[in-house]
């Protein structure tokens, strides 16, 4: 195994000063530098963790608390997961990934035992029993979702109330009159899921506003009730022109739904869902849909959170970051099929 002394010799540089040049600890020349980084390169030497951790108080690891709930649809948690872990790597920091069910317990075990210099926390509640435990944490953390509460926190998330406005106020320009709304299973925002209750109501107020009249439905996120939900919410209103979908599983089971119907979009439906582009790109999505924005989400958490960890973020202040909705058009809106 390659160690600090082989990057020494290799660089004609000192232990001591290697070991500077990496750590940054001590000012080096840019010359002496290069060569350290050069021999780093050559030798393909990885620093040891745990000699790291104890000369510079850090771990270079950032803890990723998610859960896998039966309820959500695993692919779209993944995109979220793949957006931290992808920004943590381009900032040269491995991710712990934390996914038992006890959160509370996870993050105060890895708070207290200083496996990780921070924390991102995924699928966030309202009231997140979490919470209380990352404000008392030595280590800083970034949420990407948005609780009830959000002093003390970095907050990342998508603006759900702008994105249902946003469906509605699109359809409703193209001569929509009539709306179904799928959100998700009706126990995810029981336990907290208030992204759902924020699109929904921001909708149904929206649709109020402008004279659309909106059928709202919470639909499975499993398979194969979703696709009998999606059926049955088209057999009760016939006469619906427009379909918005706040369920990623719902919009995956659409395009056999529609076919099992002999319908097509947007002739006979225009649908907007609201989903990230590559899993709309992982299950061949043809619908026009607001992006959920996972990985930019990733990106800006872990962004923010790598400028706490190295100390050239204000210690006083916190960011709520909502990302602006914006609808990715593939194709799927048009006006109603009385106006084609």
């Amino acid at each position: 195994m390659v160690t600090i002394g082989d990057v020494a010799r290799e660089a004609g540089v000192s232990r001591s000063t290697a070991s500077y040049a990496l750590s940054g600890k001590r000012s080096i020349s840019p010359e002496v530098r290069e060569k350290v980084e050069q021999a780093v390169r050559q030798l393909g030497y990885t620093p040891n963790a745990g000699a790291r951790a104890l000369a510079t108080s850090q771990t270079k690891v950032i803890a990723l608390l998610a859960r896998f709930l039966d309820d959500e649809f695993a692919p779209a948690m993944l995109q979220y997961i793949l957006g931290v872990t992808n920004e943590a790597r381009e900032l040269g920091y491995d991710t712990l990934l934390v996914s038992e069910e006890d959160g509370v317990s996870a993050l105060k075990r890895i708070s207290d035992s200083r496996m990780a210099d921070g924390f991102v926390l995924l699928n966030v509640a309202e009231r997140d029993d979490r919470l209380d435990i990352l404000r008392a944490a030595s280590q800083p953390g970034a949420l990407v979702g948005l609780p009830a509460e959000t002093a003390g926190v970095d907050v990342f998330d998508l603006d759900f109330e702008g994105a249902g406005r946003l469906m509605v106020d699109t359809l409703h320009d193209l001569g929509h009159r009539e709306l179904v709304l799928v959100s998700q299973p009706e126990h995810v925002l029981e336990r907290g899921g208030a992204y759902v209750w924020r699109l929904a109501n921001a909708a149904a107020d929206r649709a109020a506003e402008l004279g659309v009249l909106l059928h709202p439905y919470f639909g499975s996120s499993t398979q194969p009730q979703i696709g009998r939900d999606l059926s049955a919410f088209l057999d009760a209103h016939p006469s619906a022109t427009g379909l918005l979908l706040n369920n990623e599983a719902a919009a995956a089971a659409l395009p056999s739904v529609l076919h099992e119907r002999g319908l097509s979009s947007p002739h006979d439906l225009s649908v907007i869902g609201r989903y990230s582009d590559d899993f709309a790109r992982t299950f061949s999505l043809p619908y026009s849909a607001i992006d959920s924005a996972a990985a930019e989400l990733g990106r800006r958490a872990v962004e923010h959170l790598v400028s706490r960890i190295e100390g050239s973020t204000d210690a006083g202040t916190t960011v709520v970051d909502l990302i602006a909705p914006r609808i990715d058009d593939r194709g799927s809106i048009a006006a109603p099929p009385t106006q084609h």
